[in-house]
């Protein structure tokens, strides 16, 4: 929230990580910290805790988080919204035991504008694409899972949206070889 004429900018803690460190990328700073910060009693009995599968602390999968990322991009583009610089860096897990529960939320909205165009929408679904595929090997049954989320969120927008991603990416094959 902003009122420039007060100057007041207000913010709010997500309590809880990164979609790009739960889902194995990592994410800046995240490591050094989290290793510095473990306590013992994370770790249950047989003495794993949950550094084998962060998502286990958050009572969700791989499938569930994929689900929740393409629904809440198909609300924002259902709302005319552009994020313009979609990763799972900006995209925040807040943690179950929080007041608001399990919830996906999108941040980090410095690029984004509202636009009815079908291809800005695909070039939004593009950019996230292209960041599962540098971030998260072998990501391509991830993407397809968020796809198929935003594909019932969409409903009958979807058509014309899933053809403009055929386009852009094949925009996108051709860049990368012309270089």
């Amino acid at each position: 929230m902003v009122d420039a004429a007060e100057g007041v900018l207000a913010l709010e803690w997500i309590d809880g990580k990164s979609v790009r460190f739960l889902l194995g990328g990592g994410a800046e700073g995240e490591e050094e910290e989290d290793a510095e910060d473990e306590e013992p009693e994370d770790a249950d009995v047989g003495g794993q805790g949950h550094d084998d599968d962060p998502l286990s602390e958050y009572g969700v999968t791989q499938e569930g988080v994929m689900a929740m990322v393409g629904a809440e991009i198909a609300k924002m583009h259902r709302a005319d919204i552009i994020h313009g610089d979609l990763t799972t860096s900006n995209m925040m897990l807040r943690h179950p035991r929080a007041d608001k529960g399990l919830q996906l939320v999108l941040i980090d909205f410095g690029l984004a504008y509202t636009s009815t165009l079908v291809e800005d929408k695909a070039v939004d679904l593009y950019v996230l694409e292209r960041a599962f595929a540098s971030t998260h090997p072998a990501s391509e049954p991830l993407f397809a899972s968020v796809l198929r989320a935003y594909q019932a969120g969409m409903g009958r927008d979807w058509g014309a949206i899933s053809k403009r991603l055929d386009d852009v990416r094949l925009r996108g094959r051709k860049r990368s070889m012309v270089g």
